[in-house]
């Protein structure tokens, strides 16, 4: 089964995936990892990407394309794959496209994660990194520190990070609303999108994710129209 994941940021796209792509057995492809994976090792991709990223820079259609056309060629594919972070716009899903007729291979659905707008400046301008360890993360709502700005588990300071402050969160909505929601229509007219709410508790949603890759039961919340897989 090939699969693209795609929804706003603060939609769970990352936690989803991973819980996705273990359940089906297949390859979890994240763009953020593959770009890591190239700058570790020091290929021309990789320099490429950091000099973009370390600028604070978008990373250039055609060197994503490069990174992701790399990773689906490897054999641990065959078996299927999840996309997540890719494609980001129209040229990169058109790229995708003639990459998988090149592989006489197709997608089978696209996945796409909605949640309200109020939710996703709720979930991340909330958070809150412990400054000792990334991965202690708290939220001032949803998992306040016992004592407050202190992590609970070493004693670090937790902070806000600046790409998680309100303004920043919102810039980066009209983003996604102008560059890669249209990736969604892109897909809708091949018949392959399956709307799914992302609100819930995580099990929640993975579970109307499989539903509306019939993978279980039709959850109420998946929208029609999808062709079968």
């Amino acid at each position: 089964m090939r699969i693209l994941l795609i929804g706003p940021p603060g939609a769970g796209k990352g936690t989803q995936a991973v819980r996705l792509a273990a359940h089906l057995s297949i390859q979890h492809v994240s763009t953020g990892d593959l770009f890591r994976e190239h700058i570790e090792q020091g290929t021309e991709l990789g320099r490429n990407a950091r000099s973009h990223l370390s600028a604070g820079l978008l990373v250039p259609d055609e060197v994503t394309i490069g990174v992701v056309e790399g990773r689906l060629a490897r054999p641990d594919t065959g078996r299927g794959f999840l996309l997540d972070g890719f494609p980001r716009n129209r040229v990169q899903a058109e790229a995708l496209d003639g990459i998988l007729v090149g592989s006489k291979s197709r997608l089978d659905a696209v996945l796409g994660l909605e949640i309200p707008e109020a939710q996703v400046v709720s979930r991340i301008a909330g958070r809150r990194v412990c400054r000792r360890d990334r991965e202690h993360i708290f939220h001032v709502d949803h998992r306040p520190p016992e004592a407050a700005g202190t992590c609970d588990v070493c004693g670090g300071e937790l902070y806000q990070r600046d790409d998680d402050r309100e303004a920043t969160v919102r810039r980066r909505l009209e983003v996604y609303h102008s560059e890669t929601a249209p990736v969604i229509d892109h897909y809708r007219v091949q018949g392959l999108v399956a709307t799914i709410s992302a609100l819930g508790q995580v099990q929640e949603v993975l579970d109307r994710a499989l539903a509306a890759l019939g993978q279980g039961r039709m959850n109420a919340s998946s929208t029609s129209g999808r062709r079968p897989l």
